[in-house]
């Protein structure tokens, strides 16, 4: 990763394209990621939408400055147009992040994998992709399809050599778009969580194991002493580089930028490595969100029941929650706790449940032994407030609070937090 200024010496961007498979609290929960977008909307290829990260133009402009410094040694005589050259180079590198992000969408999306968008931001890009692999092989492959085509697209960049003319404005760019993705191959290849050749690992060890979580733990450990070694290796490396080729000294601006990337990249490693582990543990904890289990139980009442007598019947029963049901005892409704709340105690003999109940639409009947994600995937599909609960045969078992599922997420949360 040291500078080359013959190739351009182009800056340490990165390709994060770890996916993005954190479960999530149903809708209206706090524990989510967050909403759609993220940025601006540059397209939908194989209908996944492409985001550009207000953070990209920061980044953007870092490598138009730090890469126009090196295109002013090889063609002093551009002058200030070299800043235009260098903003053409950062859009064509992130073309090229693009195309490592899509070979990760396409793998996701051969094996079944629903990815949610593809995002272009600060040091690279990510491919949200919205649940995990279900065999160690297609982990492997999904995670190492990105860094052979950025190798592959290094490769072509470097055939590419052969057909323009050295210390022109083509063999520049066709140089630094060559060591760049090179270096956006290699440094995803490392052996780190939340990198791709992390997700290698964990594959790899998953296999051995049979054990999922061993990988991720192997991986996380190992990105996180990755981040350790970018922060005090990457100046040294590009600093003992510098000294090399007489470009500067160890108090300038080029050593402060060095430092500066490495303490945002070692960071973002960090992080990254340390959520991989957190999720996969909170995922291990996941099967004890069970339907039956957070489950109130309910009682049936008439449409046309007064609130309070409805309520009598629950605090009889020791239920907690009320389904309206027809002159056939199928169920119609469910009387919604916020609306029971917001009546008045001396109004609700003169309230009928009816009014205060949501019908059942689609998607609010959960069954009783739904649990784990498959079980916060139906809820996050048909967002409501309560749900309706039933047995195989279709029998009523009791109401679903989408509150109470959000409290038992954020209690496995915290318990399985690193």
């Amino acid at each position: 990763m040291n500078k080359d200024d013959q190739s351009g010496g182009q800056p340490r961007p990165r390709s994060d394209s770890t996916t993005d498979d954190t479960p999530t609290a149903p809708a209206g929960g706090k524990p989510r990621r967050t909403g759609e977008g993220g940025g601006l909307l540059m397209g939908r290829p194989f209908g996944v939408p492409v985001y550009v990260a207000p953070s990209w133009f920061l980044v953007a402009a870092l490598i138009t400055w730090v890469f126009g410094g090196q295109i002013e040694r090889v063609l002093p005589e551009l002058g200030n147009l070299r800043y235009l050259v260098s903003l053409f180079f950062a859009v064509a590198f992130y073309a090229s992040v693009l195309v490592h992000e899509l070979a990760h969408t396409l793998a996701a999306l051969r094996f079944k994998l629903p990815v949610r968008r593809i995002q272009l931001q600060f040091f690279g890009g990510v491919s949200e992709i919205e649940k995990e692999t279900e065999t160690p092989g297609r982990e492997f492959v999904l995670a190492f399809v990105g860094p052979l085509l950025s190798l592959v697209l290094a490769g072509i960049f470097y055939a590419a050599l052969y057909a323009v003319e050295p210390g022109t404005v083509p063999g520049v760019l066709v140089a630094g778009l060559m060591v760049s993705n090179l270096i956006v191959a290699v440094f995803n290849l490392l052996p780190g969580l939340p990198l791709d050749g992390g997700r290698m690992l964990r594959a790899v060890v998953w296999k051995i194991t049979g054990n999922p979580m061993s990988g991720t733990v192997a991986a996380a450990w190992i990105g996180r002493a990755l981040a350790v070694t970018v922060l005090i290796g990457l100046p040294l490396i590009t600093h003992t580089g510098a000294l090399g080729n007489d470009t500067g000294d160890i108090g300038g601006v080029e050593t402060v930028t060095d430092a500066l990337l490495a303490a945002i990249l070692a960071a973002i490693i960090w992080t990254g490595a340390g959520n991989s582990l957190r999720m996969a543990r909170l995922r291990e904890h996941l099967p004890e969100l069970r339907a039956r289990a957070l489950t109130r139980r309910a009682v049936p009442v008439a449409a046309d029941t007064p609130l309070s007598e409805a309520l009598r019947r629950a605090n009889d029963a020791g239920a907690r929650a009320l389904v309206v049901v027809d002159g056939q005892g199928e169920p119609t409704a469910i009387v919604r706790e916020t609306a029971i709340v917001g009546v008045p105690q001396h109004r609700r003999p003169w309230v009928a449940v009816g009014g205060l109940a949501q019908d059942l639409a689609e998607g609010m009947r959960v069954p009783a032994d739904l649990a784990g994600e498959p079980l916060l995937d139906r809820l996050r599909s048909h967002p409501a407030t309560e749900y309706l609960v039933t047995e195989d045969g279709g029998a009523v078992y009791g109401v679903l609070s989408t509150a109470d599922v959000e409290r038992a997420f954020v209690q496995a949360m915290a318990r399985k937090s690193d």
